[in-house]
């Protein structure tokens, strides 16, 4: 009889299940690992939705700088003329917004006055780009560009009279957030 007792108990110990505070505990750990899975989410969607904005910004900094090349290249303009306009040069200073060039070709210059602003293109109702329906986007509101040109000092000290440093931030929107990419290289008075 006390055989059988012994397992009766037994059996109905393993039969008891969690205690409320390992349930608690168990809860809490779901909980963050739940929350920590939906911000990781979050995140990506965020990335995602913003790639779109830095990639035309990446493409605009781009832009910018082989202007600068072919504003040198072409030889129409002096290696003088290749400065912002604060040092008597062609480049506009401060952040401007996106507009195609002007009779120039060149962007960011004082004749992109009357140029239109860019925009982009997006597939119209029936999901094919080029054709009547597409949605056009004007770039302003939501772009802006700055070419600052700057002298390079040599070894000594000196203004290199050869050598200047290129820098074009684009400042872009996205979800009503500013975010910036910057792009900066050389470019020497050699063609």
């Amino acid at each position: 009889m006390q055989q059988q007792r012994a397992r009766a108990t037994g059996a109905a110990g393993d039969d008891r299940g969690f205690s409320v505070a390992e349930v608690v505990i168990a809860m809490g750990i779901l909980t963050v690992g739940i929350l920590s899975l939906a911000a990781v989410l979050t995140a990506g969607v965020r990335t995602v939705a913003s790639s779109s904005a830095r990639l035309i910004a990446r493409e605009k900094a781009r832009e910018a700088i082989e202007s600068v090349h072919a504003a040198r290249d072409t030889g129409e303009l002096s290696w003088d003329n290749i400065r912002n306009v604060s040092d008597d040069g062609i480049f506009l200073d401060n952040p401007q917004p996106l507009k195609e060039a002007g009779v120039d070709g060149i962007v960011n210059t004082e004749d992109d006055d009357d140029a239109p602003y860019e925009t982009q293109h997006f597939p119209g109702d029936d999901g094919i780009l080029g054709n009547a329906d597409d949605k056009v986007v004007s770039l302003a509101g939501n772009f802006r560009r700055e070419v600052l040109i700057e002298p390079v000092l040599d070894i000594n000290g000196n203004v290199s009279a050869s050598l200047r440093r290129v820098t074009v931030t684009v400042s872009y929107r996205v979800n009503d957030a500013w975010r910036t990419y910057t792009l900066s290289t050389f470019v020497s008075s050699f063609a």
